[in-house]
């Protein structure tokens, strides 16, 4: 059974090419739905924090003065993640600051991102917001802690992943909804979702 990392970072903006920097990263290792391993950690990349980030997140210049170096602690993550593929609520978001965190380091981001955001705008159109607390309401998914927390997101983002695969599991009678799969789901339009699970169970078949 394939195992993936669902990965949240809080940071100090919105992109690592304004300057932004990952103040927080939690990792939950999923294999099935089942959790079997979790990382997290603040750090401390020597970026102040906004009044209105750390209102934001709960993340305070003082608690990240006593963090470990951000280096230090993208170099555990990484070996945490190692291979795996991995999953995010608006992976978009995560995957820049996970590339650029590790670039930093010299070390490559290679692995494959799946969106929680994406799969659910194909799956639930009728949702008024896509916000990973929206969803986690409109789902009735247990509470994980505060949002805007990496592991309470991280969590939460896991067990949207979670119903994600277990609805197309039983809406389109998938046998096992894998990553490299939803990964392909993403990428296509809502209209276009069942003419590409009909594909790929002929291929499988």
């Amino acid at each position: 059974m394939t195992t993936v990392a669902v990965i949240d970072f809080e940071t100090t903006g919105l992109s690592p090419a304004m300057g932004d920097r990952a103040t927080e990263i939690a990792i939950v290792l999923l294999e099935g739905d089942r959790v079997v391993d979790r990382y997290q950690s603040l750090m401390n990349a020597g970026v102040r924090i906004s009044a209105f980030i750390q209102a934001y997140t709960g993340i305070s210049n003082e608690m990240i003065a006593t963090a470990p170096p951000a280096a230090q602690v993208m170099d555990e993550a990484s070996r945490f993640v190692g291979s795996r593929p991995m999953v995010a609520h608006n992976a978009s978001f995560d995957r820049r600051f996970w590339a650029a965190e590790l670039q930093r380091l010299g070390q490559a981001a290679d692995q494959p991102f799946a969106c929680t955001l994406l799969l659910s705008r194909r799956l639930w159109p009728e949702v008024r917001s896509y916000r990973l607390g929206s969803l986690a309401s409109y789902h009735g998914l247990p509470e994980a802690g505060r949002a805007h927390r990496a592991m309470a997101d991280a969590e939460t983002a896991a067990a949207l992943w979670g119903r994600i695969r277990h609805v197309l599991q039983s809406r389109y009678g998938l046998a096992d909804a894998r990553h490299a799969l939803l990964m392909q789901l993403q990428a296509c339009s809502r209209k276009a979702l069942p003419r590409a699970i009909e594909r790929h169970l002929g291929a499988v078949h």
